[in-house]
C-alpha cells in the first residue's frame, strides 16, 4: 500500500475519533439498574450567584454531574470500571447528598452566613436526578472591630506598618473565614521576610466574638511568643557553603575547595564549575537579615541555570554563639553534562506527505560557567503524488537541510559595565550560527547563513526583552535552467530576482514580550509580543562613505555583493478569558508587515510572511494560501509550471491573521492523562505590497473578499510536562475562488469526504486534488 493511501486511511480514523468525542448521542442512562438514577443537575436556591456557584463545588465529587463525553468514554473504553478511562456515572447516593448538604452549609457559614441552614431535595425523572439545595441564609455578619493582640512588642510595629498592605479583614466588610486564613498566611510571610527564621504559623490565631447581635462580630488577631520566651528572635545570614556533587549525586574523590571570601566556601566534587557564576545568583548575603523571598529567589535562579537537577531549599544551622546568625548550606547535583534528543514529525494531506527528522545535542557547563552549547540538525522532505509533480521529480516536492549551533552564557557579555539583571530572571547572551540548504528539484537550490548575538533579560516578573544588536545574513540561490527559461519567457523577472539572487545584510532585531509567564494559567490576561527587524542601514552608510560600486541592477554593493535594506515588524496580541475550571476562550490578532527600501525593492525571500500549518490558518498546509485572491490555476500556463513553483509563490510582505479558540476539558483520566478539546476559527491571509500577481495586492477595498476563513476542532493529550495536539481544520471560505464560490464548505458540503463536480473540476484546472480538511499534529498549544 502506498504511503499516501495509508495516510488517507489514518486521516479517516483520526477524524472518526474526533467525531466520537464531539457527538455523544447514545443514552447516558443505558447501563443503570432499575433502582438507580444519574445525577444530571445541581441547583442551589436562596442565595445569590456569588455564593451559589462556588457552593456547587462542595457537592461530593461522586454526585457531580458527568459531562456527556466523559460518560461515553467510560462506557466505551472502561469495561465497567476494569480500566480507568473516563469517569464513572454519578449515581445518586442519598448518604453523599446528606454529606454534600452539610458541606454547603459549612461553606456558607464560613462566608459570613453564620446561622445558615440548608435543606436538600431530590427530583428524579427517567432515571435522571436533580439535586436541589434550599438555603435559609439568615443574617449576613459583618466585621465591627478588628484589633491585634501581639505578645512581642517588636512584631507590633512591624505588623502595623504593613497592615494596610496585607490584610483582607476590614471593619464594615463581610466576615469571611477565608480572609482569616489569608491574613494568617500573610502575617507568617511578613515575619519570614524580616529575619524571623523560627516563626511558625501556629503562633497566629484569631478570636471571634459573635455575641454582639445585629449581625456584627469582633475579630482579634492573636500572636503568641515561643514557649518560655519573651519574644521572637531575628536572625541574620552568616557563612554559606556551596557543595556540588558528581552527576550521580555521590561525593567521590578529592573536591575542588575554595574559600572565595568572608561568606562563601565552594566545594566542587565534579571539578567542573567556576564559583563566580554560581555565587552571583545567591541573593542571601552575609550580614543581611534572613528573608524567605531571597531564599526562594536563590533556588529559582540556580534552577534556571539549567545545569542542576531540582535545586532544594538551603539548609540552615544556627551559630553556636548567641549572635543569632545562620550558616547556610546549598547542596547541588549537576545534570548530565551531555545529552542528545531525537524528534520526528509526519504530515499528510490529499496525497502530500512528508517527514521531518531533528536531532539536538546539548553540552551543559561547557567552560565551567554554566554555559550551554546546543548543536541542532534538521532534515525534512515533502512528497507530492500529484501527477505533474511526480513527472517532474519523482514525487519529491522539496528537501530542507538545516544545521546550527547556539552557545548560551548566563549573563550579559558586553564591553560596558552593566548592572546585574538577574533578580527577575537570569539574563542570557546567545551566540548563534545557522546554515540552511533548501532544494526543490527543477526549480532552485538556496543556501543561507545567519550569524547573530542576542541578549535576553527580564526587567520584571512579566516582561521579557530580547535584543539582537548584530545579525548578519547571507543567502544565495541557483535557479534550474529550464525554470529560468520559463520565467524569462513570461517576463517574470521578480521571481528570478527573488529566489535566485545572492544577497547579504547586517541588521538588528528587538522583541518585547509581556505576560509570557501566564500562558499556562487559566487567569484573565492580555499577552503581547512585538518584534522589529531592521536591516541594511549600517551597510548603506558604509557604501555611501566609500562610494561603493553598483551592480548591474543599480544596487550598491559591499565587498562586491549587493545588500538588502528593509524594516519588518510583527505583533502577536492575545486576550485570554477564563470561563471557569479548565475552560478558556482565547482571541488572537497577529499582523505583520515588511517593507524594502533604500537599496532594495524586494524583501529577502526568507523575510516574507506565509501562512498555513499548525499554528495559524490550520485548514491549509504551510505556504498554500494567498497572496490575497491569487489563483494558481489561471496564473500559470500549464500544470508543469504550476507544480514547479508550488510552496514558493504563496507569500507576501503583509500578514493579518486572527484566531478565536475555545478550550475545554473532556476528561481528567484518559489512559492516565488529561484529554482536552478545542473549537476554533482562523481568519486571515498574506498580501503583496505591489501588484505583482493577480489579486495579490493588499487594499482595504478588497480585504473582505481576499480573506480566508477556516473552522475546526481538535483534541489535546495533556501529559503535564508537554501536550500532544491534533487539530482538524476545514476550509470555510477560500479566497482563490470568486464571488459566492468562495464559501466552499457551504456550497460543497456533500463533497467533504467524497469526490464530485467541484473536486473534479479543481483537479482538471490545477493538476492536484482539493482537500477541505487539513490534519495538524503538534507538540504544545498553537498559541
Amino acid at each position: 500500500m502506498k504511503p499516501y493511501v495509508r495516510a488517507k486511511l489514518s486521516a479517516a480514523a483520526i477524524l472518526s475519533i474526533l467525531m466520537l468525542i464531539l457527538v455523544s448521542s447514545c443514552s447516558l442512562t443505558r447501563r443503570l439498574k432499575d433502582n438507580q438514577a444519574l445525577v444530571r443537575k445541581i441547583t442551589i436556591k436562596g442565595v445569590s450567584e456569588e455564593f451559589a456557584e462556588p457552593a456547587k463545588n462542595y457537592v461530593d465529587k461522586q454526585q457531580q454531574p458527568n459531562s456527556a463525553v466523559n460518560l461515553q468514554f467510560y462506557y466505551l473504553f472502561s469495561r465497567n470500571g476494569k480500566k480507568a478511562i473516563g469517569e464513572p456515572p454519578a449515581i445518586l447516593d442519598t448518604n453523599l447528598v446528606e454529606f454534600s448538604r452539610l458541606q454547603i452549609q459549612k461553606f456558607l457559614q464560613n462566608k459570613g452566613f453564620l446561622k445558615a441552614a440548608v435543606a436538600d431535595e431530590i427530583k428524579v425523572k427517567n432515571k435522571k436526578a436533580e439535586l436541589v439545595f434550599n438555603v435559609t441564609p439568615g443574617t449576613l455578619f459583618k466585621v465591627k472591630n478588628y484589633k491585634d493582640s501581639i505578645a512581642d512588642p517588636k512584631l507590633v510595629g512591624l505588623y502595623r506598618s504593613n497592615k494596610s498592605l496585607i490584610t483582607h479583614i476590614k471593619p464594615g466588610k463581610r466576615y469571611d473565614e477565608d480572609s482569616l486564613a489569608y491574613d494568617r498566611e500573610q502575617f507568617y510571610q511578613l515575619m519570614k521576610r524580616n529575619g524571623y527564621y523560627d516563626f511558625y504559623r501556629q503562633y497566629v490565631s484569631f478570636s471571634v466574638d459573635t455575641a454582639l447581635g445585629k449581625g456584627l462580630v469582633n475579630v482579634d488577631l492573636q500572636v503568641d511568643n515561643p514557649e518560655n520566651k519573651n519574644g521572637h528572635t531575628q536572625f541574620t545570614i552568616n557563612n554559606t557553603l556551596i557543595s556540588i556533587t558528581g552527576s550521580s549525586g555521590r561525593k567521590r574523590g578529592r573536591p575542588d575547595t575554595l574559600q572565595l571570601d568572608s561568606q562563601f566556601r565552594f566545594v566542587d566534587f565534579s571539578g567542573k564549575f567556576k564559583p563566580k557564576n554560581i555565587t552571583r545568583y545567591i541573593f542571601q548575603k552575609k550580614g543581611q537579615i534572613y528573608d524567605i523571598d531571597n531564599q526562594t529567589l536563590t533556588t529559582t535562579r540556580l534552577s534556571e541555570l539549567n545545569v542542576f537537577r531540582n535545586v532544594p531549599s538551603p539548609t540552615y544551622q544556627k551559630a553556636a554563639d548567641s549572635s543569632n546568625r545562620l550558616d547556610t548550606k546549598i547542596d547541588l547535583i549537576p545534570l548530565k553534562k551531555m545529552s542528545d534528543r531525537v524528534e520526528g514529525e509526519f504530515i499528510f494531506n490529499s496525497g502530500r506527505y512528508g517527514f521531518n527528522l531533528a536531532n539536538t545535542y546539548t553540552n551543559r557547563n561547557l567552560f565551567g560557567g554554566a554555559e550551554i552549547l546546543q548543536v541542532k540538525f534538521n532534515y525534512s522532505i515533502l512528497y507530492d503524488n500529484a501527477k505533474e509533480q511526480a513527472a517532474i521529480n519523482n514525487g519529491i516536492q522539496n528537501q530542507d537541510f538545516r544545521i546550527g549551533a547556539n552557545l548560551t552564557y548566563p549573563g550579559i557579555i558586553s564591553p560596558f559595565n552593566i548592572h546585574s539583571l538577574g533578580r527577575f530572571g537570569i539574563p542570557h547572551t546567545t551566540f548563534a550560527s545557522n546554515f540552511q540548504y533548501f532544494y526543490q528539484d527543477g526549480l532552485v537550490a538556496r543556501k543561507s547563513v545567519i550569524n547573530s548575538i542576542t541578549y535576553d533579560w527580564k526587567p520584571d516578573k512579566r516582561s521579557l526583552h530580547s535584543f539582537t544588536p548584530i545579525n548578519i545574513e547571507f543567502s544565495s540561490g541557483k535557479i534550474d535552467a529550464n525554470a529560468q527559461k520559463d520565467l524569462l519567457a513570461q517576463n517574470r523577472f521578480s521571481y528570478i530576482y527573488l529566489i535566485g539572487r545572492t544577497v547579504f545584510t547586517a541588521g538588528s532585531q528587538y522583541t518585547y514580550t509581556r505576560n509570557y509567564s501566564l500562558l499556562n494559567s487559566y487567569q484573565n490576561f492580555i499577552y503581547f509580543r512585538g518584534s522589529v527587524d531592521l536591516g541594511g542601514n549600517s551597510l548603506a552608510l558604509i557604501s555611501k562613505l566609500t562610494d561603493a560600486k553598483r551592480d548591474t541592477l543599480g544596487q550598491r554593493t559591499v565587498f562586491g555583493q549587493a545588500f538588502s535594506q528593509y524594516i519588518k515588524g510583527e505583533a502577536d496580541l492575545r486576550f485570554y478569558k477564563s470561563l471557569g475550571g479548565e475552560k478558556q476562550f482565547i482571541f488572537r490578532l497577529n499582523p505583520g508587515v515588511g517593507v524594502p527600501y533604500g537599496n532594495s525593492n524586494q524583501l529577502i525571500f526568507e523575510k516574507n510572511f506565509y501562512v498555513g500549518g499548525a499554528n495559524d490558518m490550520r485548514a491549509w498546509l504551510p505556504r498554500t494560501l494567498g497572496p490575497g485572491g491569487f489563483n494558481r490555476a489561471t496564473y500559470y500556463s500549464d500544470d508543469a509550471q504550476r507544480a514547479r513553483f508550488k510552496y514558493l509563490d504563496q507569500f507576501g510582505e503583509i500578514k493579518i491573521v486572527a484566531n478565536a479558540e475555545y478550550r475545554y476539558k473532556i476528561t481528567s483520566n484518559f489512559f492516565g492523562s488529561k484529554l482536552k478539546g478545542a473549537l476554533f476559527s482562523d481568519i486571515g491571509n498574506v498580501w503583496r505590497l505591489k501588484d505583482e500577481v493577480p489579486g495579490g495586492k493588499f487594499t482595504l477595498a478588497t480585504l473582505p473578499k481576499t480573506t480566508a476563513i477556516g473552522i475546526g476542532t481538535g483534541i489535546r493529550l495533556d501529559l503535564d510536562f508537554f501536550v500532544f495536539r491534533l487539530d482538524a481544520g476545514f476550509k470555510f471560505k477560500d479566497p482563490q475562488f470568486s464571488g459566492s464560490n468562495q464559501w466552499v464548505l457551504v456550497n460543497h458540503l456533500d463533497e467533504l469526504f467524497s469526490s464530485g463536480t467541484f473536486k473534479n473540476n479543481y483537479y482538471q484546472n490545477n493538476g492536484e486534488k482539493y482537500s477541505f480538511m487539513q490534519l495538524n499534529f503538534g507538540i504544545g498549544m498553537p498559541f
